[in-house]
C-alpha cells in the first residue's frame, strides 16, 4: 500500500506562529485522508544537570485516582506523568475518603448484592463501623505498577492518611507494603503500622485551611513522637516559605507535589508551565535509591519557578545548571563574562542594588564582573529559608 505523504503549511491565528502539518493519503483509499499527528505518545523533556554524582529524578509524591477521590484513572496517571516529563511517581489514595466507591457499586448492579453500598468510605472525622475498610487499597497501586512498565516510570507505593485537617492534618506514607493494614481508629496507631512497614511520612499542606503554620496539640504529639520524615513546601498552587525554615530545624526532607485530583492539563500545561515536583538526588531510579535519598533529605521542592531547599544544595544545583566563559578582560581586571543556562530551569538573579534578571533556559546573559573577576549575584526564585535566597560569589 503506498502512501504519499502532503506537507501543509498554514498560520495559527491564536498562536500567531506558523506551524507544519502533514497528512498522508492511502493509494488504495481515495476516501480517506488521515492526520499524522502523534497524541499521547509525546513527553516534554525536562533537562536537569547532574549534581555531586547524583541524578535528579522529577517526582511528584502526592497524587490521587478514581480509587479515592480523584477523576483519573492510575493508568491515565502514569501516562500524564510520562507525559510531563516526570521519573518518579508515588499514589497515595485517600485511606479514610473514596468518594468514588458508591458509583461504582451503582455500575455493577446486578453484579452485586441488591443491597450493596459503599461502607466506610467516608471516616476521615469519624470512625469507621465494626466492618471496617472492606476496600482493596493496594489495588491503585498495583494497577500503577503495571501500566509503569510501559512507560519507564517508578512507582512508590504509598497512601494518605485523611484526618480531621484542622487539628491533625493529612499525611503520606511512603513505601508503604500493604495500605489494607494502615487505619486505626486512632490516628496515631495507623503512623505506628505505616512504621512498622518501614515507610516514610511526609506532612501534606501544613497550612491548608489552617490561619498559619503553628501546630494545634495534636499534630505537635505527631511530630514529638519522630512519625515525619518529610513535609510539602509547596502544594498545588500553595507555597509555605515557613515550612523551609521547619524542614531545616526538624531534618525533614522537602518537597512540592501536585495532589492532583483532575488532570494536570487544566493547572499547569494550559498555563504553559511544569507541574509541580520533587528534585530527588539519587545514584539510580529504584525504590531503593530513592528512599535512600529521601531519609538523607537530598531533595528540592519546585513549582512555578520556585525552588526550595537545603543551602548548599540550591548553590550546587545552580552551579551545575550553569557555565561560565570569560570573552574578554578589561581594566582592573575586570572580565567580560557570558553566563550560559544549560538546563530547564528558569533563574531569577539579582546583581548588586540592580534589577532582577531573568536567565532563561538554554539561554546566555553576558555581564561584566567586578575588579579582580569577582562576580556577585543573588537567585531570588531559590529559597532557602522563609526571606533568604542563595547568594553566590564566583571568582573567575
Amino acid at each position: 500500500m503506498k502512501r504519499v505523504i502532503l506537507p501543509l503549511l498554514f498560520l495559527s491565528i491564536a498562536a500567531t506562529e506558523v506551524s507544519a502539518q502533514f497528512y498522508y493519503q492511502d493509494a488504495n483509499n481515495v476516501d480517506m485522508i488521515r492526520h499524522a499527528r502523534q497524541t499521547g505518545a509525546v513527553r516534554r523533556e525536562i533537562i536537569l544537570p547532574q549534581v555531586n554524582g547524583y541524578n535528579v529524578y522529577k517526582a511528584d509524591l502526592h497524587t490521587h485516582t478514581i480509587y479515592s477521590d480523584g477523576d483519573c484513572t492510575p493508568e491515565y496517571r502514569v501516562k500524564e506523568a510520562w507525559n510531563n516529563g516526570l521519573d518518579v511517581l508515588a499514589i497515595t489514595e485517600h485511606i479514610e475518603y473514596r468518594k468514588h466507591e458508591g458509583n461504582m457499586i451503582a455500575f455493577l448492579k446486578g453484579y452485586v448484592k441488591p443491597d450493596a453500598q459503599a461502607v466506610n468510605y467516608n471516616i476521615i472525622r469519624k470512625a469507621a463501623d465494626e466492618k471496617g475498610i472492606q476496600s482493596d487499597l493496594n489495588l491503585a497501586v498495583k494497577l500503577a505498577q503495571k501500566a509503569a512498565k510501559g512507560y519507564g516510570i517508578t512507582i512508590i507505593p504509598g497512601a494518605e492518611i485523611t484526618r480531621e485537617p484542622i487539628t491533625i492534618g493529612h499525611y503520606n506514607a511512603l513505601f508503604t507494603q500493604d495500605n489494607n493494614t494502615l487505619y486505626d481508629t486512632d490516628p496515631m496507631k495507623s503512623f505506628v503500622n505505616a512504621r512498622k512497614q518501614g515507610a516514610l511520612i511526609m506532612h501534606n499542606h501544613p497550612g491548608w485551611r489552617r490561619k498559619s503554620l503553628e501546630h494545634p496539640e495534636l499534630e505537635k504529639a505527631i511530630y514529638e513522637k519522630g512519625f515525619i520524615d518529610g513535609i510539602e513546601i509547596m502544594n498545588g498552587s500553595e507555597f509555605y516559605p515557613k515550612a523551609i525554615t521547619r524542614a531545616h530545624e526538624q531534618k525533614l526532607f522537602v518537597s512540592a507535589n501536585t495532589d492532583v485530583h483532575n488532570s494536570t492539563y487544566e493547572q499547569y500545561i494550559l498555563n504553559n508551565c511544569f507541574r509541580n515536583m520533587t528534585f530527588i538526588f539519587a545514584k539510580e531510579n529504584t525504590l531503593e535509591a530513592l528512599k535512600e535519598a529521601l531519609v538523607n533529605r537530598r531533595t528540592l521542592a519546585y513549582a512555578y519557578g520556585s525552588l526550595a531547599g537545603e543551602e548548599q544544595l540550591l548553590k550546587d544545583f545552580f552551579q551545575a545548571s550553569v557555565s561560565y566563559k570569560v570573552i574578554s578582560e578589561g581594566k582592573n581586571r575586570k572580565k567580560n563574562i557570558v553566563m550560559t543556562n544549560l538546563s530547564s530551569m528558569t533563574y531569577l538573579l539579582r546583581f548588586g542594588n540592580g534589577n532582577p534578571i531573568l536567565l532563561e533556559p538554554f539561554s546566555s546573559l553576558k555581564r561584566t564582573t567586578g575588579e579582580g573577576g569577582t562576580l556577585s549575584f543573588t537567585v531570588e526564585n531559590l529559597w532557602q529559608s522563609e526571606n533568604e535566597h542563595p547568594k553566590l560569589e564566583l571568582n573567575l
